[in-house]
């Protein structure tokens, strides 16, 4: 075993442009003759060093990886010392990056597990979760760091690479198989998903196997595959996926100034996640997002951990996730801002689904581990069939609501005129003194109390829905009076003038011919 130091990230350290605050160390070295070798003819090189507070985003390790190579395992350490409370401590994620490069766009990416693994190996024929199968060719590789957090006395790291040599099935690359963009639908119906989910192939806990099942016992009709910064998983979700579920390919792009989730791209497609707000590149990445197929949603953009609060803006967003998990003050102060930015779009006239409009809202679980509930809330989307595009197109135009699970069941219809109707995502055609009838009909939610709210606000609040958990709200307005409204169905409040807790909400009907 060999040793090299990196007393600190200024020695021999190499910027990198184009990507967010980045360094690249001295290169570690391998002999390409077959000395050092140990009798399972693999050579171990074990590299130290000391990251400094304030240092930067990403920090490369290059690996002089020469030819005959059937495998590369890396396995990594870090100090974590005790801080005062208050003080953030040391946390350390690692990925890997091949012979084609580090540039931002992650043409040479090889996989990302964040802080979730403490090794991981590469060979063409498998990879540890979170990683990509595939060559392993002569050049420069690149150990990827990411200081997360770094405690005020520094963090120490210790990074050890076995190169295994020689020739075998490793050298075999298997093609990847993933799963169909159609289950067997009800033609135009409402379908539910949970767009928001992770597994063992990043920080999860959950195999792909335990998350089919579980979307299925909670009565989910489609879910969205959004592992953090890797698309290892795609090419192993076909063997889950059935008539019965639709399974959508995507990733959770989770950069230092919020996270955006991927939904529904063509398989195999990485979304770099190597920036920040002030370098002005989301841009770039939500464009290729959409070239991939797949629609670009902010998720909880108010959530309090390090580097989750969204602060891209929503100029990009095809609709955002308001809901996330366990309905807890950050999903209200979202929903709060969300009702804002349908007010800002009354006001400047986006209030259609022609060019970009108004954005709708969506609600996922994000669940990682028992005894989070995949399913927790759903988002219900109205949708032609049950495809890949039927569902994206019904998630973009906001024909959808956001309920805790497949027991509440929500239909929102807003009615004037000479027989006029419109439903959830749609728009009322009428003068703007028509008296317009909104009309809720609600199963599954017990003691829930209804509330409807406009432009203006919470207009009108029901009494609570009796112990079977239906009921039938009606409430009359006009478009001079209320240019949207939107249903919230809230549990009993415990205490206080704040209201209880969702149980769901639909996306907004607008009213008036604009």
């Amino acid at each position: 075993m060999c040793e090299d130091d990196h007393a600190g990230i200024g020695r021999r350290a190499v910027f990198v442009t184009g990507a967010a605050a980045a360094l690249t160390l001295g290169s570690v070295s391998f002999a390409s003759a077959a000395d050092g070798r140990n009798s399972r003819n693999q050579r171990t090189r074990t590299v130290r060093g000391t990251l400094p507070p304030g240092s930067p985003d990403f920090v490369y390790v290059p690996v002089e990886v020469p030819t005959g190579v059937r495998e590369i395992k890396v396995a990594y350490t870090y100090d974590r010392p005790t801080v005062p409370a208050g003080t953030q401590g040391n946390a350390l994620d690692i990925g890997l990056f091949d012979e084609r490069g580090t540039d931002l766009g992650g043409r040479g990416f090889r996989g990302w597990s964040g802080g979730a693994r403490t090794e991981f190996f590469v060979r063409a024929d498998e990879a540890t979760p979170g990683y990509l199968p595939g060559p392993v060719r002569a050049g420069v590789w690149h150990i990827a760091l990411g200081p997360y957090t770094v405690a005020p006395r520094g963090m120490s790291y210790e990074i050890t690479i076995t190169l295994t040599y020689g020739d075998g099935d490793g050298d075999k690359a298997v093609r990847p198989v993933y799963p169909p963009e159609r289950a067997k639908g009800r033609g135009r119906a409402w379908y539910r998903g949970d767009c928001h989910l992770h597994s063992v192939y990043s920080d999860g806990r959950y195999t792909l196997a335990e998350i089919a099942a579980l979307a299925r016992a909670a009565g989910l009709d489609f879910i969205n595959s959004s592992e953090h910064n890797t698309h290892s998983a795609h090419a192993h979700w076909a063997e889950v996926a059935g008539d019965d579920l639709l399974i959508l390919l995507g990733e959770e792009v989770t950069t230092r100034n919020g996270h955006v989730v991927a939904l529904g791209t063509d398989p195999g497609t990485f979304v770099d996640w190597r920036y920040r707000a002030r370098d002005n590149r989301f841009g770039r990445f939500a464009r290729q997002i959409r070239r991939a197929g797949g629609l670009v949603v902010p998720a909880h953009p108010h959530a309090t951990c390090i580097g989750c609060n969204w602060k891209f803006g929503f100029g990009e967003a095809d609709a955002v996730e308001v809901w996330n998990g366990a309905y807890t003050p950050d999903d209200e102060v979202a929903l709060a801002d969300w009702d804002g930015m349908l007010v800002a779009a009354v006001r400047d006239g986006r209030d259609g689904r022609d060019g970009r409009g108004w954005i709708p809202a969506m609600g996922s679980s994000d669940s990682h581990r028992a005894p989070d509930v995949i399913g927790r809330p759903q988002t219900v989307v109205l949708a032609d069939d049950l495809t890949r595009e039927a569902i994206q197109e019904g998630i973009r135009a906001g024909r959808s609501y956001v309920a805790e699970s497949a027991k509440v069941s929500l239909a929102l219809t807003a009615s004037g005129g000479r027989g006029e109707h419109a439903g959830i995502g749609e728009r009322l055609r009428v003068d703007a003194d028509t008296p317009v009838t909104v009309r809720l009909e609600v199963t599954g939610a017990p003691r829930c109390t209804v509330r409807f709210v406009t432009d203006q606000g919470v207009l009108f609040t029901g009494p609570p829905l009796p112990v079977s958990g239906s009921g039938v709200v009606e409430w009359r307005t006009t478009a001079s009076y209320a240019a949207y409204v939107r249903a919230e169905l809230r549990h009993e409040a415990a205490a206080g003038p704040l209201p209880g807790v969702l149980a769901a909400f639909t996306n907004p009907i607008f009213l008036g011919r604009r």
